[in-house]
Parts: structure tokens; C-alpha cells; sequence
């Protein structure tokens, strides 16, 4: 009886907690109203209430009500005790997905690292990149990372898995921590006196030693860049580069996306070092990859929002595809939207699932339309990242490009709609198409292909007629190449010769 009683009455507990915490967030809720109020305060130079920022589809009610003058997030903190649980699971589930498709451990994964991680998601990612590594944070009580602990293996019970991160330059200017604990943690453990085969970071450290002198590195400085694991591009810049190069059209094959990609991104971060040039470092690392992850915490975004996506992620799979010269490298987005349910989804089954919520969406395509240019407009880059993808993961099937051409340009109401509203998007579209053809990344019939280049020679006629001569660029699809600009032949140059000094080296 005493227990039956002691069970009910915490459930109580339980419930009364529960609607103390549901009042509390109506009342957040209700208070929301008073933005416009905010606003006009802050215009006329009144002081507004501090408050945190993040993501409320996290449950991080904190961040309401809105209209305070949001700050966001402490790096010192990142990441939480929370997040941790949450990166630890998500580690364990990528390494058990790798493992049921290829039968053993990953030797090394690649990374693409945003500030998203730290803004909405408290460092989920970051922790999952430590725990790989074999390493966890100690929170002091304040609940600042105070030190990172090495775990020992009989505890990790699997090897230690080496990691090559892309961060972005918002990472790089705004959370110098992310660079410091991975930097400390890679450190931690190359300087373990365990087995190559349990201690993948040191078994590839080793190797990359070797290497550098072999290239022309004095044995200390060898030692030094063997130790980079984190990379972006140089310091004051952003991006990847792949997405200038590929609306310009401005490649020919995988070998010119790789040389752009490491290009941009061929600077290497850590405590002792602000974006020094380590090409040849990078090259090493992307070697040994074995797949390349991003995580994905909110569909508030997608991959096909941004060039960013396949730029950097997409950008990333290609450079390690060429290089490495294999076929068995896996390209992969970590799922954490339902932190009851983290899943690991490949890309190609991520940019299935957007075209059909989006771009093949009836109900999606309409409420698009209501926005007349602008709905146009995001209909053609929502496109133009598509192909992106496509040119760089080679993941796009042909019944994807085949339905939005059916929907997009052989639609005679889609295609009055688009004269009406926005005709660049549609001769953007039907280019984007054409060229992708063109390339081999879509192998459409030949009646299609065929209807698809008489639409676009049709729209090509109505913007000829409307806009005087030299202000329109259109007409046959023209690749660039570094031999025909000496400026981009230049600064290829160093590139060209760090890949030929490790392919030489890697024999």
C-alpha cells in the first residue's frame, strides 16, 4: 500500500510539473505579441531585453517570447551536457551504418561543420566528432568545458576514428573553440601508445609523416602538419568555390570540381595555426576518408536551399571520390530533426525526399506561384542546386530530372505562367536541363531532349525580342576551362602540383 501510494503521488508530481511547464510556455507564447512594440522601441532608441536565440523546434523555450535583442550562445559551453547524449547516439548510429553496408569500422570520416551546430543545435555534431575520436568533454560547474578526457579503449570498446572536418568561415571567425578541443583532442591521441589498428588518427599520422618527407618536409614540420585535421578556406574568405564554378559552367570533369574544391578549401586550422596553406596535408586526409557526413538538425532549411549544400558536402564526396580513386565511399546526412528517432540517411535518399515534399509537390508548386517573380526565381535555384548535386555526387536519378522537366517546362500552363511572371527562371531551368544532358548526368530520351532544346529556343526568340543586343547572356552552352584564363591557370598552379607530389608519394 505505502508503495502503491509513494508511485502515485510522484506521478502527481509529474503532472503538476508538466502543466506548470505548459503554463509557462503560453504564457512565453502570449507575450510573442509585443514584437511591433518592441520594434518601435528599439527604433527610437529605448533599451530592449537581452535573450537568448536558438532553435524553438529544439524545445529550447528560452528563446521565447520573441522581440528581445537576441544573443547566441557561449562557445565555451558547447558543447552541453545535453547535446553530448545526443552526439555520443549519433556517432554510435553512423559508425553501426557504415558497418552494416561495408562489413567493418570507417578508418576515417569527413565532415562539414557549420556554426548551425553551435546556434541551433548546442554542439551535437561537435560532440559527435569527439566521441569518434575516443575523447569527452569534463564540464566545470559552471558548465564550461574545462578539459577533454581521453576514453580508454577497453571502454570505447571499437577503434578510435579518424576524422578530416570542413568547417566554414563562420565556424572559423566565430567559434575558435570548435578548432581548439577537436585540435587537442587529435594531439591527445596521436600520442597514445596504442596499436595503429585500435588508433586510426595515430595509424594515419604515422603515414603522413612519412609522407611529407618524402615530398620535401623537414622531419619537425612534417610532425607539426600531419597533426591537421580541420580545414576551410583561407582567413577573410567564404565558401567552397564548387557553386561559382558550376553556374559558370565553368568545369569539365570530376578533376576540375576537386582542384576548385581544394583550392578554396586547402587551409588548415588549429591552435599553432590561422589558415596556413596545407594543400598537400589535405590531399593526405582525403585519402584515407571513407565517408562524408554533414548533420542535418531542421528542416526550417534544405539541401537544396542554398548552393552551400553541394558546394561544400557535395564538393567534399567528389574531392575524395578523385582523389582516392575509389567507388566505395559513402556520402551520407546524419538526421537529427526527431532526437527520438536520429537516423543516418544517404544523400541520394535526401534529395529524393525534397523533390517530392517541393519541388513535385502540387500543393508546395502552387503557394510558390502566389509569388509571382519571386516564386519563379526560387523555383530555378531550387533547380540549379539540384543539378548542382548532381554534378558532384552524381546521385541524382533520371526520373527526377524527367519529372521536372514534364513539370517545369513541357507544362503549357507552368510555361505560360513563367513568360508571364519570370522568363529568366524558365530559360534557366531549361538550360540548367539541356546542359545536364549534355554532360551525361541525365540520360533523357531523345523525343524529350528534343522538345526541351525547341521550348528553350523558344524562349530564347521572346527574350531576343524583348531585351536589346549585349544585355542578355544566352545561346549555346560554353565551358570554361583554367588553359583558356591564364589568372585561373596561375592560381591553380599550386594545386595542381600538390596533388601530382602525393599521388607520386602514394604509389
Amino acid at each position: 500500500m505505502e508503495v502503491s501510494e509513494k508511485i502515485s503521488s510522484s506521478k502527481k508530481i509529474e503532472v503538476i510539473q508538466v502543466f506548470k511547464k505548459a503554463l509557462e510556455l503560453a504564457e512565453r507564447i502570449t507575450k510573442c505579441s509585443r514584437e511591433i512594440d518592441i520594434l518601435e522601441k528599439a527604433v527610437s532608441g529605448g533599451y530592449v531585453e537581452p535573450g537568448a536565440s536558438g532553435s524553438i523546434t529544439r524545445g529550447k523555450i528560452e528563446i521565447l517570447p520573441t522581440g528581445r535583442n537576441f544573443y547566441a550562445v557561449d562557445p565555451r559551453a558547447l558543447p552541453t551536457k545535453a547535446s553530448w547524449i545526443v552526439g555520443v547516439e549519433s556517432a554510435k548510429k553512423l559508425l553501426n551504418y557504415y558497418k552494416s553496408k561495408m562489413g567493418k569500422y570507417p578508418e576515417s570520416i569527413g565532415f562539414i561543420l557549420w556554426s548551425i551546430d553551435a546556434y541551433k543545435a548546442d554542439g551535437e555534431q561537435l560532440a559527435q566528432i569527439l566521441y569518434l575520436l575516443g575523447v569527452e568533454p569534463i564540464w566545470s560547474e559552471s558548465g564550461y568545458i574545462k578539459e577533454l578526457r581521453v576514453i580508454p579503449l577497453e571502454e570505447l570498446n571499437r577503434p578510435r576514428i579518424d576524422v578530416t572536418v570542413r568547417i566554414s568561415g563562420i565556424v572559423r571567425d566565430t567559434l575558435p573553440n570548435y578548432i581548439y578541443l577537436i585540435d587537442e583532442a587529435i594531439e591527445k591521441i596521436v600520442n597514445l601508445n596504442e596499436p595503429p589498428e585500435m588508433n586510426y588518427v595515430k595509424k594515419h599520422y604515422l603515414e603522413y609523416v612519412e609522407k611529407l618527407i618524402k615530398i620535401g618536409y623537414g622531419k619537425s614540420d612534417a610532425k607539426r602538419r600531419a597533426m591537421f585535421r580541420i580545414f576551410a578556406e583561407a582567413p577573410g574568405t567564404y565558401g567552397a568555390g564548387i557553386n561559382y564554378a558550376i553556374e559558370a559552367s565553368a568545369w569539365r570533369n570530376d578533376e576540375d570540381l576537386t582542384k576548385t574544391w581544394l583550392q578554396w578549401s586547402g587551409y588548415a586550422y588549429s591552435r599553432r595555426s590561422f589558415g596556413e596553406n596545407a594543400s598537400e596535408v589535405l590531399i593526405l586526409n582525403l585519402e584515407k576518408i571513407d565517408v562524408v557526413s554533414r548533420n542535418h538538425s531542421t528542416d526550417e532549411h534544405d539541401i537544396f536551399g542554398c548552393c552551400c549544400y553541394f558546394a561544400y558536402h557535395g564538393g567534399f564526396y567528389n574531392a575524395v571520390k578523385t582523389v582516392s580513386g575509389r567507388k566505395d565511399v559513402l556520402i551520407v546526412q546524419v538526421d537529427t530533426r526527431d532526437l527520438s528517432n536520429i537516423d543516418i540517411n544517404e544523400i541520394k535518399f535526401e534529395i529524393e525526399r525534397i523533390v517530392r515534399a517541393k519541388l513535385l509537390n502540387p500543393t508546395w508548386i502552387e503557394e510558390m506561384k502566389k509569388h509571382g517573380y519571386r516564386g519563379a526565381s526560387e523555383f530555378s535555384r531550387k533547380i540549379l542546386h539540384l543539378y548542382g548535386w548532381s554534378a558532384t555526387t552524381k546521385q541524382v536519378s533520371d526520373w527526377v530530372f524527367n519529372e521536372i522537366a514534364r513539370t517545369y517546362i513541357l507544362n503549357n500552363e507552368m510555361k505560360r505562367w513563367f513568360l508571364e511572371n519570370n522568363i529568366y527562371a524558365l530559360e534557366e531551368i531549361t538550360r540548367r536541363l539541356i546542359e545536364a544532358a549534355e554532360r551525361g548526368l541525365w540520360k533523357p530520351s531523345k523525343e524529350l531532349l528534343q522538345k526541351i532544346k525547341e521550348i528553350y529556343s523558344e524562349v530564347e526568340g521572346f527574350l531576343e525580342e524583348s531585351i536589346s543586343e549585349g544585355e542578355y547572356q544566352g545561346g549555346a552552352i560554353t565551358i570554361i576551362t583554367p588553359d583558356k584564363d591564364n589568372h585561373w591557370k596561375e592560381n591553380i598552379k599550386h594545386i595542381e602540383d600538390s596533388l601530382r607530389k602525393i599521388r607520386q608519394v602514394s604509389k
